[in-house]
């Protein structure tokens, strides 16, 4: 079924077939074909654009155009055909009922619900606290509050609010957070604030050009002194570490940039090539 969504687009003048976006691919999208990178089929591209932070010369884009719904299914028969480890959230091929012919006479399964992106996918986490309480909800109990005193030092928050010039931002250490980081890392307010500048945003249902242009305003405008980037383990989540590179990259300054990753059950990991964990203070 065709429909209007995004979708990775390569531009080949700026493309110079390193490869880099190949790997940064977890499902198979893309290719080098004659010197140069190209989506290999648009079955395969979920368009979140994991994959932007992997190129070296910005030939990448995401853009909302007319195209084959993403297909868990395909993409998991691919990775299989290819010997490539399948994520645990897409569906294994042999387990699923073969019933018809698909993009170029490939047969294609039954699509289960709920397939995509693994960052919505519905769970249920093991609450960490004691009495069964989540960190969320330890967060929120009134005695932890008692004597506390938020360490936000600004508003608005949002990065599509925040104008270049507001005074706030001049030789800020910024830290740039995905929405669903904060109610999944209690600590937020008392290890990641302090000193630093929040810019807040999705990087899966909001525009990521808009973002880095943005962002990349910011840059221009104020002495950032470094940004702090804060994700959520889920694969659509890196688009903010691209986010921050690719502003950096047209804003044409040189800031040091590290991720910090968090977990689901509100842990941090290594943010592999991005970076690793540190807290601010």
């Amino acid at each position: 079924m065709r429909a209007t969504r995004k979708l990775i687009t390569v531009n080949e003048e700026l493309c110079n077939g390193c490869g880099n976006c190949v790997t940064g691919c977890a499902e198979g999208a893309l290719a080098v074909i004659d010197g140069k990178a190209r989506l290999v089929n648009e079955v395969f591209c979920d368009g979140l654009g994991a994959c932007l932070g992997e190129c070296p010369t910005g030939a990448l884009k995401v853009v909302e155009v007319e195209a084959e719904d993403f297909d868990p299914v395909a993409v998991a028969a691919l990775l299989k055909s290819q010997g490539r480890q399948v994520p645990d959230h897409m569906p294994d091929p042999a387990s699923l009922r073969l019933n018809h012919k698909g993009v170029g006479g490939t047969t294609q399964a039954s699509r289960p619900h709920g397939g995509g992106c693994p960052g919505s996918r519905v769970m249920s986490l093991t609450p960490q606290g004691a009495g069964g309480q989540s960190p969320c909800q330890q967060a929120n109990v009134p005695a932890s509050q008692s004597g506390g005193a938020s360490n936000l030092s600004h508003w608005p928050i949002q990065l599509r609010l925040v104008p270049p010039t507001a005074p706030f931002l001049k030789n800020a250490r910024l830290l740039l957070t995905a929405d669903c980081v904060p109610p999944s890392f209690p600590d937020f307010n008392a290890r990641l604030l302090p000193g630093r500048v929040m810019l807040l945003g999705c990087p899966k249902f909001d525009d990521a050009q808009s973002y880095i242009d943005k962002l990349a305003d910011i840059l221009r405008e104020n002495a950032i002194q470094d940004i702090t980037v804060v994700q959520m383990e889920v694969p659509c989540c890196s688009g903010m570490t691209a986010i921050a590179l690719r502003a950096a990259q047209a804003a044409n300054v040189a800031v040091p940039i590290e991720t910090i990753v968090i977990t689901r059950d509100g842990q941090t990991q290594p943010a592999g090539p991005g970076g690793l964990p540190r807290f601010a203070g």
